[in-house]
């Protein structure tokens, strides 16, 4: 499938009917400035880059070749998902439940989606691009592989980046990873244990 050379970055996403949209509705104002900065990024920036090897999980967007879109989640420790270089993300392919559709999608269809989401910090990117399956480099899926994690990978998937966009933090609920909320539960538990102890001593000398 041939790709689509567009005059702005984000006309990957504003499509001439979302542009009519968006004159219909009033918001056409503020996207036009958009473009006037020459549209969404292209490289991913430093900042994006951490923000991306940070996260724990990813939700994949693929088409099938009629159409349809079908949008799975990846998920790992934080680092699973790698940038390569300012233009490509790549992840080792994890076993799952082995229905292949992305796989299948990917064949008929590279055009793909990234979402990710910080639920702590409020914070969500879309990166838009193309998606390729690579089964036949095993060093690759060994250094895509996050150390001492416990899953088998047989290939790796590789984004290729057009486009990138960062959303403004409105309606996203703030919410925090378990393993978080136990380290800072223990750090409190600790400085009471230690505070309890300063008390102890103190009463002592009394």
């Amino acid at each position: 499938m041939a790709s689509t050379v567009h005059r702005y970055s984000s006309d990957i996403a504003f499509t001439p009917t979302v542009k009519a949209m968006q004159s219909r509705l009033g918001s056409r104002e503020i996207y036009a400035r958009v473009e006037a900065q020459r549209g969404f990024g292209t490289d991913l920036t430093p900042d994006v880059q951490a923000f991306i090897e940070a996260q724990r999980s990813v939700f994949l967007a693929t088409a099938n070749a009629e159409g349809q879109p079908y949008i799975q989640h990846r998920g790992g420790p934080p680092g699973f998902l790698r940038v390569l270089d300012a233009r490509t993300i790549a992840f080792a392919d994890f076993i799952g439940n082995q229905q292949y559709i992305t796989l299948g999608n990917l064949t008929d269809n590279a055009k793909a989606y990234l979402f990710l989401i910080d639920y702590a910090h409020r914070r969500r990117v879309k990166v838009w691009g193309e998606a390729r399956v690579v089964d036949d480099d095993a060093a690759l899926v060994e250094r895509l592989m996050p150390p001492g994690y416990k899953a088998r990978a047989e290939r790796a998937i590789v984004f290729t980046v057009t486009a990138w966009d960062m959303n403004c933090p409105q309606h996203i609920p703030q919410r925090f990873e378990a393993a978080d909320v136990k380290a800072a539960l223990e750090e409190r538990d600790a400085r009471i244990r230690e505070l309890e102890a300063e008390v102890a001593k103190l009463r002592a000398q009394h």
